[in-house]
């Protein structure tokens, strides 16, 4: 090895370390919290450069202290302002706050606040009048007591006992000249409230002698019994106070932003518990925190890349950092607002267990359809209202929340309006939609034994019917009577157009829609009632305690526009009730605890999701209202069918097969006929059967065949056929099915 090229090698690095510690080799040391304060200051809009500070090199995006074109320059320059909106922008962007507070502008809402005023002062007032007798009994006996305490007071204050203390102090530390001046100053005070007490004896005792001779006998009565009812007072032990409370009022501790922030930091987010670790609050708030209603109302923005749904989703821990019960305790998303925006509301009361306000109709009233009806309240206490015409609505819990309950309030708004037709089925059969069915229901079923099903697969075929019905009287009319081509109250009560509401109300549907037999003719149905019946004055109510795709099918649950969701255990079903991506939102009713008894999100009315708990209507209550829309029914002459007692009407005529006059009516030779078509000739063949279906639209002709094959197993789909020169799809079936589903059925029969 070459020591002398060693030497050189090491004489190099040396010069060029050298080289590199001197001024521009940009290998110096740097102070790393110089370099943080920097940056910080740098990233700051407002900041401004002093007239003694050196150019900032970064305003130009090509040079900097280096001199290289291709070093990283900061995108936020501190010395050029940030352009914004200008006043007038800012002013346009503006939101303003109410002037008028919600409840003030409400009448409803105005007159529940000054019921419950007037109701807890007439309380206290009946209360405490009732228990006079025993307070003035227990003055006069703690009387003695406070004469005792009352003199021997006075007797103190005269003798300035008060005092006493401080001259006893002055003996023990021997000062004379302070004990000679104390003395000197309690013998004045005790002359001078010596001859204040004898003058207040000779006083009082004048007064007394003079009401005991010259007042009439009620003053006399009322001067002695003040005085008694006084001394009685002052006779009073502290532990056993005479009057007590006649309301114990809730004792909810103001929510400040020291407990929100508290409460944040116990979720366990790490950027809130980062921001927090740095002696940020991470949180800010955007508006003070206020009464809101009874409770209290926190706005503000979490840190960046938090979500509401993150709060949501801990809202117990939440609860628990607030130590409040978690029924009190409302975290929301506000609607077009960034998804880090929060509004927690905390209530002074559970919200399950917080007495509510009578509801309007539990005693009289009726009820328009087309017109909103309260049926709940949410964590403030106001009225939720909710429209039943043109919706068609999904509930959807897991057993035990009340989703029964909340179907047959609906329904029991419903049967408050005298021309509503009512059909009820209870599929779970416990008789819970009773009241409603015996009552006033045109159609009522309850259990899911084969008898209940036939009956509900009649009656939804005929509902199909008058839904087709009414779309042809609804396209008849003139312009001028129906101008939005739907049915309105005014149409509703021209009893000639038969265009009356009709309210359908199922419970636990997924007996329905799993049924082996029925169950593609019932999504079928449903389906196509949830679609077109709105328009018509038909409503469909769908309560299920599986909220899944087979019990609430896809058709059905994309075009439902009211939902109500009580709790629920996963994602899946949540969606399923509320609509797709509802849990990514925050509207999660998984939130709800298991003693949220009838509490659920509730999306319609054109409104984004609200937590609303349903009015409280038990089975006698129930019964009572039934009873009230009977009478309103007999009274107009509107009731009808099952209320009655009228069996449906059994559909007589000849007996046909309808396989069998497919195959007669359909060449060998045709294999895949239209289905429009067929129906042609069906009603060729028997007129008086099939006649009906071919005065149909084609669509709806095909849809019709198609709705009465699927009883037989037999599947239709597209038949594409060239006619001059054109292919032309049609709804079809395969004429060979046809001819295999006779077979098998005849196999079976000569099997048995």
């Amino acid at each position: 090895m070459n020591h002398d090229d060693d030497s050189e090698l090491f004489n190099r690095l040396e010069a060029e370390m050298t080289t590199g510690s001197g001024t521009g080799s940009g290998a110096e040391v740097v102070d790393l919290d110089k370099a943080r304060t920097a940056r910080a200051e740098s990233a700051d809009p407002d900041a401004q450069s002093t007239p003694d500070s050196p150019p900032d090199p970064s305003a130009d995006p090509g040079v900097d202290g280096s001199g290289d074109p291709e070093r990283a320059v900061m995108v936020d320059q501190s010395a050029v302002k940030a352009a914004g909106p200008g006043y007038l922008g800012r002013l346009m962007g503006a939101r303003r706050r109410e002037v008028v507070p919600v409840w003030l502008r409400s009448t409803a809402e105005l007159k529940t606040a000054a019921s419950w005023v007037a109701r807890h002062y007439a309380h206290a007032a009946g209360y405490h009048a009732l228990r006079s007798p025993v307070y003035a009994a227990r003055l006069t006996l703690q009387a003695p007591i406070g004469a005792a305490k009352f003199v021997g007071g006075s007797m103190r204050w005269v003798a300035d006992r008060e005092g006493e203390p401080v001259r006893l102090a002055a003996v023990r530390r021997e000062d004379a000249a302070e004990y000679l001046k104390l003395s000197r100053q309690r013998d004045g005070r005790v002359k001078m409230r010596t001859l204040v007490a004898v003058l207040a004896l000779f006083i009082g005792l004048g007064s007394a002698l003079a009401i005991y001779v010259l007042a009439p006998g009620w003053l006399q009565g009322l001067s002695v019994g003040a005085v008694t009812m006084a001394l009685g007072y002052a006779g009073r032990k502290a532990d056993d106070p005479v009057i007590h409370r006649a309301v114990e009022l809730p004792t909810a501790v103001k929510l400040t932003s020291d407990i929100v922030l508290r409460a944040l930091g116990a979720l366990g987010i790490p950027a809130i518990n980062q921001a927090q670790g740095k002696g940020r609050d991470g949180f800010e708030f955007s508006a003070p925190i206020t009464r809101d209603g009874p409770g209290w109302r926190a706005e503000g923005n979490l840190p960046y890349g938090v979500t509401v749904t993150d709060v949501i989703e801990r809202r117990d821990r939440l609860a628990s950092g607030l130590r409040r019960p978690l029924g009190c305790v409302w975290p929301e998303a506000v609607p077009n607002e960034h998804t880090g925006h929060l509004v927690l509301w905390v209530g002074d009361q559970d919200m399950s267990t917080a007495k509510k306000p009578k509801w309007p109709l539990l005693t009289s009233g009726v009820v328009d359809l087309f017109k909103p009806v309260a049926y709940g309240t949410d964590q403030r206490g106001r009225w939720v209202e909710v429209t039943l015409m043109y919706i068609a609505g999904i509930i959807g819990a897991i057993p035990r929340m009340g989703k029964t309950f909340l179907l047959r309030l609906l329904l029991l708004i419903a049967a408050l309006d005298p021309r509503a037709e009512l059909h009820t089925y209870d599929m779970k059969g416990t008789g819970d939609l009773d009241p409603v069915g015996n009552a006033v229901s045109h159609r009522h079923a309850a259990g899911d034994d084969d008898d209940a099903i036939e009956y509900a697969i009649a009656d939804f075929r005929a509902l199909r019917e008058e839904l087709r019905r009414r779309t042809k009287v609804i396209r008849s009319l003139p312009r001028d009577i129906c101008p939005e081509s739907k049915v309105t109250s005014e149409l509703a009560d021209k009893r000639s157009l038969g265009l009356h509401p009709i309210v359908i109300g199922v419970d636990e549907c997924q007996v329905l829609f799993e049924h082996p037999k029925y169950k593609d003719e019932f999504e079928e149905i449903a389906t196509d009632l949830v679609k077109r019946g709105p328009a018509t004055g038909i409503v469909l109510l769908l309560a299920t305690q599986r909220p899944d795709a087979k019990a609430l099918p896809t058709g059905i649950s994309a075009n439902a526009s009211a939902r109500w969701c009580l709790k629920v255990m996963g994602q899946l079903e949540n969606d399923m009730v509320l609509g797709t991506s509802a849990y990514k939102r925050g509207v999660r009713a998984t939130m709800f605890a298991w003693g949220d008894k009838g509490i659920h999100y509730f999306v319609g009315e054109g409104s984004d999701a609200r937590i609303v708990g349903s009015a409280y209507v038990d089975g006698p209550a129930a019964d009572n209202i039934a009873a009230r829309a009977r009478k309103v029914r007999e009274k107009a002459g509107l009731l009808s069918g099952y209320a009655l007692g009228e069996a449906p009407e059994t559909v007589t005529g000849p007996v046909y097969d309808l396989l069998a006059d497919i195959l007669a009516v359909v060449p060998v030779k045709e294999t895949r006929p239209w289905n429009d078509v067929t129906v042609d000739k069906l009603a060729d063949l028997r007129p008086e059967v099939y006649g009906p279906w071919a005065q149909m639209e084609p669509a709806e002709r095909a849809a019709q065949l198609t709705t009465a094959l699927k009883p037989y197993g037999i599947t239709t789909g597209q038949v594409g056929r060239r006619i001059n020169g054109k292919t032309i799809n049609r709804t079809g079936f395969t004429r060979a099915h046809i001819a295999e589903a006779i077979a098998e059925r005849n196999r079976k029969r000569d099997a048995s």
